[in-house]
């Protein structure tokens, strides 16, 4: 810490009640008064060294007036920064440290105490000395808040932006390149490369410094300081992030509502133990808006989780309608690093009519989108089996179906959320974002179990939502037996599955085709070499894999014949559904009669596209589901 001492004179000044009093044996024969403060000194030491004292002085000169009254209320750092420009004035000893020099500097150019009146005046002494602190960063740091008391006069003599600039460029620098001391590095070392602790000489550990060493530092500078000091940084060149990091930081101590407990109260939060007084909403709400404004405009450089806890927090407050907006459009612009517990952001609106806020999840959602509106229209157009493929481009799109899907599942269970709004979110999801429909059927089936009051239209609506072409094999069987489910739901899950069986057959045949002449090839091989225990060998494993085949193919016939069954006995129970049973029947027997014709489903030959399939019309003549959705 940088000090240095002015004068050579001892102590002369003492204090009786509020008055100090200088013991020099002569009477004073000045008075000098700062607010409830009063100096009785003598009007030669002050006059030669102000300006101002000797205009003052200069006034009350005369035989009438003995002893003359000044008065200084208006001085920069009061009555202890003129206490220090008495004793520089008749030459006492007094130490400048950066806790008093920003004061004392002010002091002085208030006073006119420049070297008109005197060769090495205050001005000087304290101008020279801000110069070495200003090469310290603890220093700048604590004169730096220091000016927040004089900050007028401060600011007219430019210390506050002196301060600002030099923390600035040392909190860009590698710390490690340079000698400045750091908060927390207070363990004295000796130069042979020692250190005391406790009074035991030790060897001195290399401690390591991180990028954000700085962040604890300049988080008790107050909002307008520390906004200065953040805007400069920037324009020093420091990383995003970097700016992004100490802004957490700052906004961690200052907002005590940003916490995941008390987020969730109303009012303020004071944790147990803690003497600090807590800022009222007021000012929270304005530190809250200002912060966001500092935040940096990059993607990803401010974590997804903190800006969801600011918006939750914003809406705790009634922060402006642009703050919120600003907030959103950051989250929407990286929702696919946000986390499902984090979205789940309570209600709190003045009319509760839900229970989360769905409304804001969904404009969050809509920026995604409109932020990836390119990448969707390029993707469109992409076949879709490379779609589904898991390309690298799409997996940011992915996670938010799958986010999207987990949210709707955490929302369905409030019966007061009506269908319009969760059909409105789902559907903002485009069809080749989801590998699997999976998700989504669980989110419906949970909303068509917390509302069991919903039409056979309402619930056909829904579950336009879901692609059955698109649930995997555990989520087909649940939706088979889902009586939740509407009939045409179900049918279209049992014929999709028929689908799938009946290409799972023909790549069994496929295969056994592929092993009979394999093993005829190696068995001539055999023959020509007169090699017969490889022949044995080679038939034994023939015959094992064929049987391998065989039962396999005669476990899917059965599994077959059992879904027929079923599809039966749905269709008795519906007479409109008649004609299904021949239809379904025939189109199963011409196909089983040519098994070679068979071949495996691809994304060009099968039915892939769910949008007619859903709305129930007729999509190509070639397609054999046409029949059957069509009631």
């Amino acid at each position: 810490m940088a000090c240095m001492k002015l004068g050579s004179k001892s102590e002369v000044f003492h204090l009786d009640g509020e008055t100090w009093l200088c013991s020099s044996g002569l009477p004073s024969d000045v008075i000098i008064e700062v607010c409830e403060w009063s100096f009785h000194l003598h009007k030669f030491p002050l006059l030669s060294r102000s300006g101002v004292l000797e205009n003052l002085i200069a006034e009350f000169s005369g035989e009438a007036v003995k002893k003359c009254v000044l008065q200084l209320h208006e001085i920069p750092g009061g009555a202890k920064a003129f206490l220090l420009v008495a004793k520089f004035c008749y030459g006492v000893k007094i130490d400048l440290t950066a806790s008093n020099v920003v004061g004392l500097r002010c002091a002085a150019e208030y006073l006119r105490m420049s070297d008109d009146y005197g060769e090495g005046n205050l001005i000087v002494q304290t101008e020279n000395f801000l110069n070495e602190v200003f090469g310290n960063w603890t220093d700048s740091l604590r004169a730096l808040e220091k000016c927040e008391e004089v900050l007028p006069h401060a600011e007219e003599l430019h210390i506050v932006s002196r301060c600002i600039n030099s923390l600035a460029m040392k909190a860009c620098a590698d710390p490690s390149l340079f000698s400045w001391p750091m908060s927390g590095s207070a363990d004295v070392q000796s130069p042979g490369g020692t250190m005391i602790w406790n009074g035991i000489r030790i060897p001195a550990k290399q401690q390591t410094v991180t990028e954000d060493w700085w962040y604890e530092d300049v988080s008790f500078l107050t909002l307008p300081l520390y906004k200065r000091l953040i805007m400069a940084v920037g324009m020093s060149g420091i990383r995003p992030d970097s700016i992004a990091g100490s802004i957490i930081h700052y906004a961690n101590r200052h907002l005590p509502l940003l916490g995941r407990q008390s987020s969730f109260q109303n009012g303020n939060h004071v944790a147990p133990g803690s003497t600090t007084s807590t800022p009222s909403e007021s000012d929270q709400r304005n530190l809250l808006e200002e912060l966001v404004q500092l935040l940096p405009d990059q993607k990803n450089v401010t974590p997804t989780k903190f800006l969801l806890r600011l918006l939750r927090t914003s809406m705790i407050l009634h922060a402006s309608p642009p703050c919120r907006e600003n907030l959103e459009k950051r989250i929407g612009a990286q929702m696919d690093q946000a986390a499902l517990e984090d979205l789940l952001i309570p209600n709190m609106g003045y009319s509760v009519e839900n229970l989360y806020d769905i409304d804001c999840v969904q404009r969050i959602l809509d920026n995604f989108m409109l932020f990836n509106h390119d990448t969707i229209d390029s993707n469109c157009i992409v076949d879709e089996g490379q779609l589904i493929g898991g390309a690298h481009s799409l997996t940011p799109m992915t996670m938010v179906a799958n986010l999207v899907d987990g949210y709707l599942a955490e929302v369905a269970p409030d019966v007061n959320l009506k269908l319009p709004k969760f059909q409105s979110l789902a559907a903002v999801i485009p069809d080749y974002a989801r590998p699997l429909d999976d998700g989504i059927y669980r989110a419906i089936d949970i909303y068509l179990k917390a509302h069991p009051w919903l039409t056979d239209s309402e619930r056909e609506q829904i579950c336009r939502l879901m692609n059955c072409q698109k649930l995997s094999l555990e989520a087909s069987t649940h939706a088979a037996q889902n009586e939740r489910l509407p009939l045409r739901v179900i049918v279209q899950v049992l014929f999709f599955e028929q689908l799938r069986l009946r290409t799972s057959i023909a790549g069994w045949f496929f295969v056994s085709d592929n092993l009979e002449n394999s093993q005829n090839a190696s068995g001539n091989l055999a023959l020509t070499r007169n090699d017969a225990h490889v022949q044995a060998r080679n038939g034994q494993d023939h015959i094992v894999a064929m049987d391998d085949v065989r039962d396999r193919i005669s476990e899917l016939e059965k599994e077959c014949s059992n879904m027929k069954q079923e599809i039966n006995k749905m269709v008795k129970t519906k007479g409109s559904w008649n004609i299904f049973p021949k239809r379904f029947t025939f189109r199963l027997k011409s196909k089983s009669d040519e098994p070679k014709a068979s071949k495996p489903c691809n994304s060009k030959d099968s039915p892939t596209s769910t949008a007619p399939l859903m709305n129930g019309e007729k999509h190509n003549n070639d397609n054999p589901g046409d029949e059957i959705l069509k009631p």
